[in-house]
């Protein structure tokens, strides 16, 4: 296979309590994809019976089995219209037991891959069974095909171990009343992993429609949030959403994709994203998290921190640095987030030179440090053990506080000793971590951060690809739920931002603060306009302990760390 284009599309409709009927509308709207002639549709998540079950025995009942007249009747449409069909559905199992899965027909009505969900989310943990082992990467005509479901998705881990197994086309049936699905969770899957991702989702009542108002007053959910909030997408390697559905309205979409641009693994500067992870290090994600208690939480209710931007480098943004910082602590800041000061480019061009500018940045922005306030920026050093690295560093008033070596080797800054691992400081307010540009792409990175108990991250960006500023980095912040301070001088990539987490978060708990608006665990956003040079805002380090997206299902400590060997294999 040689640079074949081939079509991809996702089938986005409303499945209801009428397993006949659902069946009746899957097999319509494989008719209505072929319309557009595909090589491979994505169905939705469920596809056979909306996830409300009144008991184990009346989830059973609506279960399918793989040689039941749904799935044979799902296997016959595939071969009529000589197309692959990815769908998912409950399936009862021969123990008895009921699973999420997600099942590849080929254009032949032969079943090719057979893939349970790892991580399922509240109510569904009550009834359905999740992965033994880690999902099938099929290798087909079409390219190699993993799958995958909603939560699954939300988190880093079930995604990126298909994509280190060698996929190039993901699949993702998903299930989901959350806005942040669609506009976060499932585009930055595509640029972490450098692969295509097929994403398709539900619309109209995800519960019984007679039961849409009292649910909605017992919940105190608005009725819209009860329902599939669409968008199913198709996304390039680069993070481009190439298509995109509406969030009401059944239809098809559909793309022409080469399937080969995934197995480029290389950044704008050439550095491969997965031959320069450090699997040694993480070695923890893929330990039990019952052995893995966090550090006592020290995070304060919350904290004034500012972004601030001096619109260039060098020793003029310098100058314009120390002056915003002075006026951000004199305000009241305790964390200022300041742009890396030198281009990669500039520092490669005389990295001693670059290393003494940095002494005097260093000196410039601690006497801008007063009582417990401090400021992050990223420079070149000269360590301790003599290597030189690129370093994002805590100044505080005494000095460095932290200086978090580069972990990732990285081309542009290929004279950088990688550093072994991460570290934080605990500071008055909380546990705070500086992260470095080319450390920040890595879902690994935060989610370390996350296991250690970190509360508030600061990255002094300089950014590549458009996709870190659009979702990468909002993303981290969001699975992991930590606090994220992005500096970056504005470009046409776009400008540093602050994400602030959520206090209201755990789904249908009271909520004091805000009424439930459909973000599944997206933190509040503030960036900064293009040519504005700061921005204040208030985070909330206390925040970050509560991990618990719905019941029984913990962004970081449910990840499914037996399943991680693809991500820590040497």
């Amino acid at each position: 296979m040689s640079n074949k284009t081939i079509r991809v599309a996702a089938a986005q409709f409303h499945v209801g309590p009428d397993v006949e009927q659902n069946l009746a509308t899957v097999l319509r709207m494989l008719d209505k994809a072929a319309e557009v002639q595909p090589d491979l549709v994505v169905l939705p998540e469920f596809c056979n019976h909306l996830s409300w079950y009144d008991n184990q025995e009346h989830c059973a009942e609506v279960s399918v089995t793989l040689d039941g007249d749904f799935m044979r009747a799902v296997a016959e449409k595939a071969r009529s219209l000589g197309i692959y069909v990815v769908i998912n559905c409950t399936v009862l199992r021969e123990d008895g037991s009921v699973t999420g899965t997600s099942l590849l027909y080929s254009p032949e009505g032969e079943l090719l891959a057979d893939n349970d969900k790892q991580i399922y989310i509240g109510h569904e943990n009550d009834f359905l069974k999740p992965a033994q082992e880690p999902g099938p990467v099929v290798d087909t005509p079409l390219g190699r095909i993993g799958l995958y479901a909603c939560m699954d998705g939300v988190i880093n881990e079930p995604p990126r171990t298909l994509g280190l197994r060698g996929a190039q086309i993901l699949c993702n049936s998903y299930n989901s009343f959350a806005s942040d699905e669609g506009s976060l969770h499932v585009p930055v899957r595509a640029p972490e992993n450098r692969v295509f991702i097929i994403g398709a989702n539900k619309v109209g009542p995800l519960v019984p429609e007679p039961l849409l108002v009292p649910v909605s007053e017992a919940t105190g959910i608005p009725q819209k949030f009860l329902c599939g909030a669409g968008e199913s997408q198709i996304v390039a390697p680069d993070g481009t959403v190439l298509v995109c559905a509406s969030e009401d309205q059944e239809e098809i979409i559909y793309a022409d994709i080469q399937p080969e641009l995934a197995d480029n693994k290389c950044r704008p500067d050439g550095t491969d994203v997965f031959a320069s992870r450090r699997p040694e290090l993480y070695a923890a994600i893929g330990a039990d998290p019952a052995t893995q208690p966090y550090p006592k939480w020290c995070g304060a209710e919350s904290l004034t921190a500012t972004v601030v931007d001096p619109l260039q480098g060098g020793r003029d943004g310098l100058r314009a640095a120390v002056s915003l910082a002075r006026e951000a602590v004199a305000a009241g800041s305790l964390v200022v987030a300041v742009p890396p000061l030198l281009a990669a480019e500039v520092i490669a061009e005389d990295l001693p030179a670059a290393i003494d500018f940095s002494g005097e940045v260093i000196e410039s922005l601690r006497q801008c440090c007063a009582a417990d306030a401090v400021i992050v920026t990223a420079l070149p050093l000269r360590c301790d053990d003599g290597q030189s690295r690129y370093c994002a560093v805590v100044v505080g008033e005494s000095g460095i506080l932290l200086a978090q070596g580069q972990v990732h080797p990285s081309a542009r800054f290929a004279w950088s000793v990688p550093a072994d691992g991460f570290e934080s400081v605990e500071l008055p307010f909380g546990r705070l971590a500086a992260v470095t540009s080319d450390d920040s792409i890595y879902p690994e990175t935060f989610r370390l951060l996350a296991m250690s108990g970190v509360d508030t991250a600061v990255v002094p960006l300089e950014p590549l690809e458009a996709w870190e500023l659009r979702t990468g980095l909002l993303e981290r912040s969001a699975e992991n739920r930590i606090n994220l301070l992005a500096a970056a001088i504005g470009s046409p990539l776009g400008q540093g931002f602050a994400t602030a987490l959520q206090r209201d978060f755990t789904v249908l708990t009271p909520w004091k603060e805000r009424p439930f608006d459909g973000l599944l665990s997206q933190p509040e956003l503030y960036a900064l306009q293009a040519g504005a040079q700061s921005l204040t805002v208030t985070l909330y380090p206390a925040a970050a302990e509560n991990k618990e997206v719905s019941r029984n299902t913990d962004l970081v400590t449910n990840r499914p760390w037996k399943l991680c060997g693809a991500i820590t294999a040497q």
